[in-house]
């Protein structure tokens, strides 16, 4: 059956090709934590609207405008959560990186007529670009040489303190994991993924 998006094919190792371009291209020191929010709006000229009750009332903490002229994104995430406010900037901006021809094609705005142009997709269209859009927010926000760095400096830490970090059990794991999220301000969970997907955990 034909894809009437024709969504591109973007393996991860293609989108990780992706993330560095644009690394080089909007952020060079690779200094962390990477300034999305500047990016988005000085580099890219996007709006940021806070909206309250955005996620209550629409299960999301933000979408891109079809012009991807503004991302709209959930007030209380915006004020109260900063690891989650930086990767839903992060994660509507790889739409308007790698999806701006399908963005461009349909017409919304609101959060309402984003909801519908959401519910239009058929489920694997959907899955595809949620998912390019999420590895490549991480690629981002996580650069492989500054993970690696961190990632080498909480090893030698925990080594100070007579604690092997790849002999420890999950618990030790999941602390560096949350030390490193407060590093590149993301959530725990962004920085396991990328983590495991660069092989740094087994």
């Amino acid at each position: 059956m034909p894809d009437p998006l024709r969504r591109p094919v973007l393996s991860y190792g293609n989108l990780r090709q992706r993330a560095d371009d644009f690394l080089r291209t909007y952020h060079q020191t690779l200094a962390i934590p990477v300034p999305i929010e500047e990016i988005v709006e000085f580099s890219f000229g996007i709006d940021i609207i806070p909206l309250p009750g955005l996620h209550r009332a629409f299960d999301v903490d933000g979408f891109i405008s079809s012009d991807l002229r503004s991302i709209t994104v959930d007030a209380f995430v915006y004020e109260e959560r900063p690891g989650r406010y930086r990767f839903t900037l992060a994660h509507e901006l790889a739409h308007a990186v790698l999806h701006r021809r399908i963005y461009e094609e349909h017409r919304f705005q609101r959060a309402e007529e984003w909801k519908s142009f959401q519910r239009d997709l058929d489920e694997e269209s959907r899955t595809w670009l949620e998912w390019q859009a999420y590895a490549w927010a991480g690629l981002v926000l996580v650069p492989a040489g500054p993970l690696r760095s961190e990632y080498g400096e909480a090893v030698k830490m925990a080594a100070q303190r007579g604690v092997s970090i790849r002999k420890a059990g999950e618990a030790a794991r999941m602390y560096v994991a949350g030390w490193l999220a407060e590093r590149f301000t993301v959530s725990p969970m962004v920085v396991e993924k990328r983590l495991r997907y660069d092989k740094i955990w087994a």
